[in-house]
């Protein structure tokens, strides 16, 4: 059995993604090709399947290929938001997954998200936090973040680094006057993050307009 025939696991798919990404970021690859090519690259289960969607990208080291250029450089700008090393229960870390955060659960002074490919939802309207002000430092590739916070906190979303992604407040930016203010910093890369109240306070600011 040659190497191209060797079954692949998801850090494999993983670093794969990491350098389309890098690809896209230096303009290799368009954000239609990008997602063309993630699709192939998490249902691929060999390594010639994986490889594939490599094999036309100058200075990228193929899996089982001796003999090519060495890996493409990191992209400078993409490391300048990049955040801190932090304890490890102070942290959620999430490959291609699902992750729910609700009811009483306990928030640090700083917490740190770090995603690939996954969908994060975080419900604060039930939270126990140690501090007014909460700092999220997020490291996003490829996922989505919902944040849910009560009636009257406020969310600052102005400290991310946006790579082809979006960002949408649906609450108040601050300054802090009610139970929380959250202020969420650090990259998000090919990916969305919405900060909003639960459905039942929405409704009623949306009934108390009329």
């Amino acid at each position: 059995m040659g190497d191209r025939d060797l079954r692949v696991s998801d850090t494999e798919r993983e670093h794969v993604g990491m350098l389309l990404q890098r690809a896209v970021g230096l303009g290799m690859l368009s954000l239609g090709e990008f997602t063309e090519r993630m699709d192939t690259a998490l249902a691929a289960k060999t390594r010639g399947e994986l490889n594939a969607v490599l094999v036309d990208l100058p200075g990228i080291r193929l899996q089982g290929q001796p003999n090519q250029a060495p890996p493409m450089p990191e992209r400078p700008s993409f490391d300048r938001a990049r955040p801190a090393p932090a304890p490890s229960g102070n942290t959620i870390r999430t490959r291609l997954s699902s992750v729910n955060r609700k009811g009483r659960w306990q928030v640090p002074p700083v917490l740190h998200l770090s995603s690939q490919l996954s969908g994060v939802s975080l419900d604060f309207t039930q939270a126990v936090m140690s501090t007014q002000v909460v700092e999220l430092r997020v490291d996003d590739f490829c996922s989505s973040l919902t944040l849910i916070v009560p009636a009257e906190a406020t969310v600052d979303l102005n400290g991310l680094d946006l790579i082809g992604s979006s960002a949408n407040n649906k609450v108040r930016t601050g300054p802090p006057y009610g139970p929380l203010h959250l202020v969420v910093t650090g990259r998000l890369r090919f990916g969305s993050v919405t900060a909003k109240q639960p459905f039942a306070a929405q409704f009623r600011r949306l009934m108390s307009g009329f």
